[in-house]
């Protein structure tokens, strides 16, 4: 499949696996740096900003739970769990924790390209969308083109599925947005985008709208979302 070069941190405690998945991504012209603990994957993320992560969860030091956590509150880049760990709980924690996907060892080389190639897709559809006029809901402004979100001038640092959620509930104006609506906004490249993904996600969101002092955004139980669209700031 074409795609642009990527430079691809590949995060894993076995050699062998990173081997493995050195190999594969490199047929397709990615660039592999590689960490094989928590605490240099963090370091080498701050150091050199790949444009995406390759994490497993099981490591020595901090877990890969641990690793999400910080590379997601360092940087927007996203993160795709390739994981032994097939347990639903585990895939919601690591979504809700900011992994944009999550991958099931083992797996096929055409699987490991297709889930990189979908979640890039997502990353340059939200941060090189047509140049436009800004969108907003009380003191929240949204500009799609610069893919920024920003409340009374302070910028809410919404990593690109965030930014996809929170640009479907602003463009709704304050109306409901359904739950399958607002997934496959947030999951353009997903046919079938699954809505446990959305929980963890909205929580994310909320969180830092919250913070800034942003509209409220109102879950209305087992339907979907909408926002305070007229909220004061």
């Amino acid at each position: 499949m074409s795609q642009r070069p990527l430079r691809i941190l590949v995060v894993d405690d076995d050699p062998a696996m990173v081997g493995a998945v050195t190999a594969l991504v490199g047929t397709e012209g990615h660039q592999v740096m590689t960490a094989y603990d928590g605490l240099t994957a963090v370091k080498r993320f701050r150091e050199e900003s790949p444009d995406l992560v390759l994490l497993d969860l099981a490591m020595p030091g901090p877990d890969g739970f641990t690793v999400a956590g910080q590379i997601r509150a360092a940087g927007p880049a996203p993160i795709l769990v390739v994981s032994g760990e097939s347990a639903e709980e585990a895939k919601v924690r690591a979504l809700g924790i900011g992994a944009d996907d999550y991958l099931v060892k083992p797996f096929g080389k055409a699987e490991l390209l297709a889930r990189i190639a979908a979640v890039m897709r997502r990353v340059d559809r939200s941060i090189t969308p047509p140049a436009g006029t800004t969108l907003s809901a009380g003191p929240l402004v949204l500009d799609p083109g610069r893919h920024e979100a920003r409340v009374g001038g302070a910028e809410l640092g919404l990593t690109p599925t965030e930014f996809r959620l929170l640009e479907a509930l602003v463009r709704a104006g304050g109306s409901l947005v359904p739950h399958l609506q607002l997934a496959r906004a947030g999951w353009p490249a997903e046919t079938d985008p699954d809505l446990l993904w959305l929980k963890p996600h909205l929580a994310r969101l909320r969180a830092k709208v919250d913070a800034a002092r942003g509209p409220a955004i109102v879950a209305v139980r087992g339907v979907g979302y909408r926002i305070a669209a007229d909220a004061p700031g």
